[in-house]
């Protein structure tokens, strides 16, 4: 149990690296408790240094020649002052900056698993093309969407919980490409995995869920990919078998 209450500032503090030692420990343990908020965090220190690759190049760059007037004594102190102001308002921009990118980070993760819910309403009603490449074919079709994400892929096998695959296909993503994999129980009761490449192949998440009209979406980062399970079934169900899935990719 935490001896102290965990701030807002404590955590961008231990984002920054200025957070005391004495606490880094008992932060830690609070994130380790909280996925979500470990996950925000490990957001804002992606933005942290990508702000630092891209204008961290600009301090060693030399002035322009144009701007090597020699000043007068009396006028650096002025200069300084005038710096300082420029300092603040700068951190105000890149303040206001960070907050507009995280927005757009959260904007981004709620479409994932609605484009993962949509492209499950599109194919899995299809009687007789539903997939690109059969079931038949796995091995030729793990190998080909595998080279076309970048990416080892797996497929999860589900006979255990009354699902066979179907095949998959290639869809297009906000990313680039990404992968589905269609399942169907023996009432024709269908699901798909939705997998996309992750650009931060070091995050984990824990399971999530959106609702997208009947289609319930359960998803998650694992490293290198993203995994989105869908399907018009009660979400217990869908956990349980996202479980499944989730223990596959991972033994």
């Amino acid at each position: 149990m935490s001896r102290h209450v965990v701030t807002e500032a404590d955590l961008h503090a231990y984002v920054d690296g200025v957070l005391p030692l004495a606490r880094v420990a008992e932060i830690e343990a609070y994130l380790a408790e909280r996925p979500e908020e470990a996950a925000r965090l490990a957001a804002y220190r992606e933005q942290r240094a990508a702000l630092r690759r891209e204008f961290d190049p600009v301090l060693d760059e030399p002035p322009p020649l144009r701007l090597r007037v020699p000043r007068p004594y009396w006028l650096r102190p002025l200069a300084r002052y005038a710096a300082m102001v420029a300092w603040f308002a700068l951190g105000g921009v890149i303040g206001w900056q960070l907050h507009a990118y995280t927005a757009e980070q959260r904007a981004e993760a709620n479409s994932w698993p609605r484009r993962a819910a949509i492209a499950h309403v599109v194919y899995s009603p299809e009687v007789r093309h539903p997939v690109e490449v059969g079931a038949d074919q796995e091995a030729h079709l793990v190998t080909w969407l595998s080279k076309r994400l970048g990416a080892p892929l797996k497929v999860p096998h589900l006979g255990d919980l009354g699902y066979s695959l179907v095949g998959g296909r290639l869809l297009p993503g906000d990313r680039g490409p990404v992968a589905q994999f269609m399942y169907q129980d023996g009432k024709g009761q269908r699901l798909t995995l939705y997998v996309r490449v992750n650009a931060d192949d070091s995050r984990e998440t824990a399971f999530r869920f959106a609702q997208e009209n009947r289609v319930g979406v359960f998803y998650w980062l694992d490293r290198k990919l993203g995994y989105a399970l869908s399907g018009e079934v009660e979400r217990g169900e869908l956990l349980r078998i996202a479980t499944a899935v989730y223990r596959q990719l991972n033994p």
